[in-house]
């Protein structure tokens, strides 16, 4: 019989084959996907982010962990398609431009869509006008940008100068995140949020995405 337990334990410990297996079971058994979500997946990717902020956890383990995640989400996309299960909320996410890091990137990334969230990658070297374009053509309500060098860091005010110029300051909300990256900089810019970690930003995206369905 499938065990979700199971399923979210083998997520944490970043073991895809027993997490792949774990949800395959689950959908021969006709567990509704909602569960095999909740109780599964993100139940497993709460625990990696409690574990990523006491630093039990670093970004080779969260990355492990994250992979093990989306092999599981991909079995049971569509399904939820089907069943028109409702994400957290839509998120998009890229590097800005001039930078060409991807790492920290791509865990906020998995872990957001570990969360619930759904995501729209868009890269690196991601210039203020893409993200404009992501945000109206995907009816995006979170944006989230990673700079790792202080060079490009005037990329993220840019982009967020665009998207309030292209009047999708009242529908989108910005995040920004990365090594040189602090709370007193978000507020120099104007960005709506801050994250230090992945686990952080996760935690961020809800909250914002809370305050604007409010």
């Amino acid at each position: 019989m499938a065990d979700l337990e199971t399923v979210a334990e083998s997520l944490i410990k970043g073991q895809a084959p027993a997490v792949d297996a774990g949800v395959r079971q689950a959908l021969e058994e006709e567990v509704p996907v909602r569960d095999i979500l909740h109780q599964g997946l993100i139940a497993g990717m709460n625990v990696v982010g409690e574990k990523f902020k006491s630093n039990e956890f670093y970004i080779p383990e969260g990355l492990i962990a994250t992979r093990a995640m989306k092999v599981g989400l991909e079995l049971i996309r569509p399904q939820m398609v089907a069943e028109k299960v409702e994400p957290l909320g839509k998120a998009c996410i890229g590097t800005v431009k001039g930078d060409l890091h991807d790492i920290g990137k791509n865990l906020v990334g998995m872990m957001l869509e570990g969360a619930g969230f759904e995501v729209v990658d868009l890269g690196i070297d991601v210039p203020p006008e893409k993200f404009v374009e992501a945000a109206r053509e995907h009816d995006i309500q979170i944006v989230c940008m990673s700079a790792l060098l202080t060079t490009t860091m005037g990329s993220m005010q840019s982009t967020v100068e665009a998207l309030k110029e292209a009047g999708l300051g009242d529908q989108v909300r910005t995040l920004i995140g990365g090594a040189p990256i602090t709370q007193a900089f978000a507020d120099k810019i104007g960005a709506d949020g801050f994250a230090e970690d992945a686990a952080s930003a996760t935690e961020a995206a809800k909250e914002l995405v809370t305050a604007l369905s409010n």
